[in-house]
């Protein structure tokens, strides 16, 4: 077993001598010993404590995470089953009305955009935002 030297000041060195004989340890080294031990177990305990903490924190986040994917499953099913019910329901415009109705609906799509733009907070808004501007990008390629 390694030797170490450490020096203590004369009140310290006091102390230990007034504990390590109340507490019924045989030398003050034993009692320094102990001391050693007894911190040195308490921070391995801190850490087991700290990595539970850790653990149950990411599976927590986990959990917020699952049932948040499952939340944006559903509202896009929801979205997608209204989108192919309207599609569904409305007519056609005659021929002739075709360019006129299509600009219309595009008018009204980008108010909607806007709208639903403005209604959004923080991270929602930056895709909307996002959204709207890949959109009308790609509607002056479009040719309807």
């Amino acid at each position: 077993m390694p030797q170490r030297s450490i020096r203590f000041s004369d009140n310290l060195a006091k102390d230990i001598a007034a504990v390590s004989r109340d507490r019924g340890f045989s030398s003050e080294t034993a009692f320094i010993r102990y001391a050693i031990r007894q911190e040195v177990s308490a921070r391995q305990e801190d850490l087991v404590g700290a990595e539970e903490r850790l653990a149950a924190s990411i599976e927590q986040a986990r959990k917020e995470i699952y049932r948040l994917r499952r939340e944006h499953q559903a509202l896009f099913a929801y979205v997608d089953t209204l989108a192919k019910t309207l599609l569904t329901c409305v007519p056609e415009p005659p021929a002739d009305a075709r360019p006129q109705a299509v600009a219309r609906a595009r008018e009204r799509h980008h108010r909607l955009l806007k709208s639903a733009g403005q209604a959004t907070v923080g991270e929602s808004r930056l895709a909307m935002h996002d959204m709207i501007e890949s959109l009308e990008g790609g509607s002056t390629r479009e040719a309807d």
